[in-house]
């Protein structure tokens, strides 16, 4: 029955509308993926021991209802295994078969926003490497210790896992990844792009497989038929040189005049040492 699911294909007529879109081109492959068996757990947000780091237990009282992990009733036309993520609802659902998915909370920044279209999970990471951009390290400069990469760790701003993204064989720079700052979800986050408590990025990377489909849909809920990318933040603005205003003197008064004092020319240096 899964494998005669229908895909549901977005209102094409849109795709024209949208300014500054690329065209989703090339083939979107919809094989049925593996999708382990969720338990249920009073707490799935307890803290644990992972590859060597410690990854302490969130309070779940603490994360509202609607960005706990759960499984709830989903419909859509997309086979399991499929990843949807909703930033306007800062949710991600993970496709489960009959009619249901697994739901996490996440955290989306500005660019997370402006960006919507189909893309594929084409490698995984336990406890990656952040390398900051040039762009940031200019805004702030205490972060120039890892413009060769932070190593992976509790502090490390990409958290415990990472799922690298890329549409039709290209890396638009889009994950979705780990934080040690668990209180984001929920919110917009002021950098990254999708975020995840670390707990339930740990437990998507176990269940997701490299080339699972990722449809990120547009900030208004709405399927996308394009594929959105914000547009390239302005390069840092270089300060320009300061210029030195030569010093304006006030004329003094008017003194009687003086005859001019004519001052011999000196002989040339015998060493030939010019004026510095």
């Amino acid at each position: 029955m899964l494998m005669g699911m229908v895909r549901w294909i977005g209102i094409g007529l849109m795709a024209g509308s949208l300014g500054g879109c690329l065209e989703i081109t090339g083939p979107q492959t919809e094989t049925v993926q593996p999708v382990a068996a969720v338990a249920p757990q009073d707490n799935p947000y307890v803290g644990r021991s992972d590859n060597g780091f410690e990854i302490p237990t969130i309070p779940i009282e603490e994360i509202s209802e609607p960005f706990r992990r759960q499984v709830v009733d989903f419909a859509t036309a997309e086979v399991p295994g499929t990843i949807i993520i909703n930033p306007g609802a800062r949710q991600l659902h993970l496709i489960l078969p009959d009619g249901k998915a697994l739901r996490y909370g996440i955290a989306v920044g500005r660019a997370g926003f402006e960006w919507a279209g189909v893309a594929q999970v084409t490698s995984r990471q336990l406890w990656p490497t952040w390398t900051p951009p040039k762009e940031m390290i200019v805004r702030r400069p205490e972060l120039a210790k890892w413009e060769n990469g932070q190593p992976g760790g509790p502090t490390n701003p990409l958290g415990a896992r990472a799922l690298y993204l890329t549409t039709n064989g290209i890396d638009y720079g889009y994950r979705i990844h780990g934080t040690p700052e668990w209180e984001s979800i929920g919110s917009n986050a002021s950098s990254g792009c999708i975020r995840m408590i670390n707990q339930d990025v740990i437990d998507l990377f176990g269940r997701a497989v490299d080339g699972a489909k990722v449809v990120v849909l547009n900030a208004d809920g709405t399927y996308p038929t394009t594929l959105k990318l914000p547009p390239k933040p302005p390069a840092p603005k270089v300060l320009a040189k300061a210029v030195v205003e030569q010093e304006v003197i006030a004329p003094a008064a008017i003194a009687p005049e003086v005859p001019a004092i004519i001052t011999p020319a000196l002989p040339p240096d015998p060493l030939g040492a010019g004026p510095f």
